[in-house]
């Protein structure tokens, strides 16, 4: 379980990862080395999966951006195409779906030669019985940020500190 400083960690983290463990515990109200210890503890737990440089890949000549859906015709050869997608760098995403596509495949190719030769690929495929291509004609939004769930006060099982009176503070009596 996660608690409300690691959520703002992970926030802090998603939107700058470059940032100082100083900078960042500044803002999470900790010292570098708890910041560097929470961080290692989501490291360690699958939660940050690791760090990345978010690319705009137009500027990078990848000008076409489509969405492939992709029928597979059996359950058993989809593995194997899966496995296949994994070594073509040109499929950023790949998606077990429902509806009328088995998988739907997130790609970016330089041009649309470039798309049609992955598309005929695909289509060679064993076991994949149909293709259907969306090219996207422009993105108002494309995030690679996760939008982290509020956290509930149930969640939160450590005990909290109750604040230390000061020598000066009045003693009140306690109620029986």
């Amino acid at each position: 379980m996660i608690d409300e400083i690691d959520r703002q960690l992970l926030d802090e983290l998603q939107s700058d990862c470059k940032r100082s463990l100083k900078e960042i515990g500044a803002s999470v109200g900790l010292s570098a080395p708890s910041v560097m210890e929470r961080v290692r503890k989501l490291e360690n737990a699958g939660i940050i999966k690791g760090y990345h440089a978010f690319l705009d890949a137009r500027k990078l000549g990848l000008d076409i951006s489509a969405f492939i859906g992709v029928s597979i015709s059996d359950p058993q050869l989809l593995q194997a195409f899966e496995t296949w997608v994994d070594s073509v760098a040109q499929v950023l995403e790949c998606h077990h779906v429902t509806g009328g596509f088995t998988l739907v495949l997130k790609v970016k190719t330089p041009d649309t030669e470039a798309l049609e030769q992955l598309i005929s690929r695909i289509r060679s495929m064993d076991g994949v019985a149909g293709t259907e291509t969306m090219v996207v004609l422009s993105t108002h939004t494309e995030r690679a940020e996760i939008p982290l769930p509020p956290s509930e006060p149930a969640s939160d099982t450590r005990r909290r500190k109750r604040p230390r009176r000061s020598a000066d503070s009045p003693q009140t009596p306690q109620s029986a």
